[in-house]
């Protein structure tokens, strides 16, 4: 049975005197031995993301992240790439860290022990049935995500808990337990390496694989994303011609009247009315290739590009 993440490893007692490149090498085997052990994980977080995209595409719900120390800087990192990658609200975003947001930056002395700063913490939220709680602990045993796992869940939300010791109450705490076991680490306790590892990829997973599914991507492009520099404004434009087909001045006009919105800029571009085209993308709830799809099928001169 795998060791867990707070156990001690006597093959690495001596790391302080090996030399820098088998220093690194060590880690570095403990980084790939983090990636493969998602693999096993993978049937369970395909479960979660179906069920997370079939809450969130009906609802305005939210993405609530809940941790304490390392893990919580990981779910931070992942939540707030989703409104500039994927055009993700931000209002539809919120976190319940250990400490408040100070914890970022410093260690808070008890803060994730504190249950009752986190069932405050979800109150505060106002989690409910819409959302979607994802609690992520090492091992499993925090209290402050423990906490709050379990009050989201009392509450309605549809929750998820990433850890990577077998048999960690958090797990037993959410109707959607990915356990990605990592074993002991290289610097004993030191959950940022192998275990820090792990999660990061386990988030991206499931965040990324939302937003495909909620239709935020279309063609392997991140059509949903927000123009913020040159660099992307010219990539949007590539989108926008190769989607539709037209050339670069075409495209760029119909950013112009779409005011930046990709998937509306495509359509225009495909000769579709601005305000016919707003109509469809909500109708079909933001997603291009289904809009695409449904204009194809139902008006024999419209756009083939689906």
């Amino acid at each position: 049975m795998t060791s867990g993440t707070e156990s001690l490893s006597h093959r690495f007692t001596g790391l302080d005197e090996w030399s820098t490149l088998d220093v690194l090498k060590t880690l570095h085997e403990g980084q790939l031995a983090a990636v493969a052990a998602v693999t096993s994980a993978l049937p369970g977080l395909a479960t979660a993301v179906e069920a997370a995209v079939s809450l969130l595409a009906r609802s305005e719900g939210r993405l609530v992240y809940a941790g304490a120390g390392t893990s919580a800087r990981i779910a931070v990192q992942d939540g707030v790439e989703l409104p500039p990658t994927f055009g993700w609200p931000r209002a539809r975003i919120d976190f319940a860290i250990a400490g408040s947001e100070k914890a970022l930056w410093h260690a808070i002395e008890g803060a994730e022990d504190s249950d009752e700063d986190a069932l405050s913490r979800v109150r505060h939220l106002a989690v409910g049935e819409r959302d979607v709680m994802i609690g992520v602990a090492a091992s499993g045993t925090t209290p402050y995500t423990l906490a709050a796992l379990r009050e989201g869940r009392r509450l309605g939300a549809l929750t998820i808990a990433i850890a990577n010791n077998a048999g960690a109450p958090l797990l037993a705490a959410s109707e959607h337990p990915i356990l990605v076991e990592t074993g002991e680490e290289v610097i004993g306790g030191s959950t940022r390496m192998k275990a820090g590892t792990a999660q990061k990829i386990v988030l991206n997973l499931f965040s990324t694989a939302v937003m495909v599914r909620l239709g935020r991507v279309y063609k392997g492009m991140m059509v949903d994303f927000r123009v913020t520099n040159a660099k992307l404004r010219r990539r949007s434009e590539a989108m926008v011609a190769k989607i539709a087909n037209c050339d670069a001045p075409r495209a760029r006009e119909a950013l112009i009247d779409a005011e930046g919105d990709v998937k509306l800029a495509a359509l225009v571009a495909l000769g579709i009315g601005r305000e016919e085209a707003k109509a469809e993308l909500r109708r079909h709830r933001g997603n291009l290739r289904l809009t695409l799809r449904d204009l194809r099928a139902h008006k024999p001169r419209s756009p083939s590009a689906a």
